[in-house]
């Protein structure tokens, strides 16, 4: 595997010294100064390039840019609607970019309104380590309390409801405030910071989609860019929703294998292919990970590593360590080990980019205003872990 660490640019509190410092070879990263819809140049892709070459200055270890993570599509292309022809051919053009850069694949996602969704980002661990969380009662306490949505008996259950009523008279003004600002706007990569009124009005644009109907908006976007990224060589890596469950009643079509396999036959490409996000698919209690892996393999072009605990309801989890959770790592980086050696014997690009998925803020780092899910000291003890792992199986395949 390709040990990546993702990097939110100059801004993030994270520094590339810090990853190198981590045994990472690579990042992946985002021009997130760029706002959502328009085109990324030519040179805005090569300047942020050279200021990685020049952090690498006379060290052995030169990190490289090798996934583009992500270039996020516009809500006017999901809802194939107003500038939709617009933000498309801006994206082609962007991936066209990309590739003259020299930078292989591209992840991104179909997620409607939000990126990923957690209603924590500071839950308290038994080793006093902060940790990354998703309640769907906070959900629905967001909705009701927050957005005050009507109708929520339609998609809620009257248990459900009532848990929500009660958990919400114990929640003081600043549990409100974090749960809305871990909902709007608190995780990294959220390129938009909504207000309540304009989440509202987002929801209110989406009321017409269905699954159905967005699954189409989706094919037809891929019919666009996937001729693109096979002139230019470059590998598109659909994330999955995350979680993998609707969310405010609005539609989510890359949630489990059925969704998976539909992506994959709306357009028959290698260039076609996925972003194999551990922590977002095992998040859905009736996915089968490594299933999917096996049945996906061929066409997965990224692998996130993240680990999680589901709670109780089966809906809720909390994210854990990566060796400490619900998903045998041992089992899936094995899995992984298998792929990538019969992609080395079939004469395939064989190294598969992977970066450890989130941690834990720790140590020195909870005293630092970070990305929630990206501080430094967590991710390093992740890919350590990962890496730990690799060399065992490594050491007892040569072995036998």
């Amino acid at each position: 595997m390709q040990y990546s660490f993702r990097w939110y640019g100059p801004k993030d509190p994270v520094k590339l010294t810090d990853i190198r410092q981590s045994n990472a070879d690579y990042i992946v990263t985002s021009l997130h100064q760029i706002p959502t819809g328009e085109k990324w140049n030519y040179t805005d892709v090569e300047n942020r390039i050279n200021l990685i070459n020049k952090s690498n200055n006379d060290y052995a270890n030169k990190l490289k840019w090798n996934v583009v993570e992500s270039i996020p599509v516009h809500n006017d292309i999901k809802l194939r609607k107003n500038n939709f022809k617009k933000y498309i051919a801006n994206y082609k053009d962007t991936i066209v970019n990309i590739a003259k850069n020299k930078i292989p694949i591209i992840c991104y996602n179909f997620m409607p309104i939000i990126d990923w969704t957690r209603t924590q980002l500071d839950l308290q661990l038994p080793t006093d380590g902060l940790a990354l969380r998703f309640s769907y009662v906070q959900i629905i306490i967001f909705e009701k309390y927050i957005l005050k949505l009507n109708n929520l008996e339609n998609r809620y259950s009257d248990e459900l409801l009532a848990e929500a009523s009660n958990q919400y008279k114990l929640m003081s003004n600043s549990d409100l405030e974090n749960l809305k600002f871990s909902v709007m706007g608190g995780l990294p990569a959220a390129e938009k910071k909504y207000t309540i009124e304009e989440f509202k009005e987002m929801l209110l644009s989406y009321k017409d989609i269905d699954n159905n109907e967005l699954k189409n908006n989706f094919s037809e976007f891929l019919k666009e860019i996937i001729p693109v990224a096979e002139e230019n060589n470059i590998k598109m890596a659909l994330h999955p929703d995350d979680p993998p469950i609707s969310l405010f009643g609005l539609p989510r079509i890359v949630s489990n294998h059925k969704d998976y396999q539909f992506v994959l036959d709306q357009y028959k490409s290698n260039n076609n292919g996925i972003t194999f996000c551990t922590g977002s698919l095992a998040s859905n209690f009736n996915n089968d990970i490594y299933k999917m892996f096996d049945h996906f393999k061929d066409k997965i072009h990224f692998i996130h590593l993240r680990n999680i605990t589901i709670e109780k309801d089966n809906i809720s989890f909390i994210e854990s360590d990566h060796l400490e959770g619900d998903i045998d790592f041992v089992k899936i980086i094995n899995m992984i080990l298998i792929e990538e050696k019969k992609r080395k014997e079939n004469n395939q690009d064989y190294h598969i980019p992977m970066r450890p998925d989130h941690g834990h803020s720790l140590l020195d780092d909870k005293k630092k205003k970070l990305n929630p899910g990206y501080s430094c000291i967590g991710r390093m003890k992740g890919l350590a872990e990962i890496r730990g792992i690799i060399k065992a199986l490594d050491n007892e395949k040569s072995q036998t």
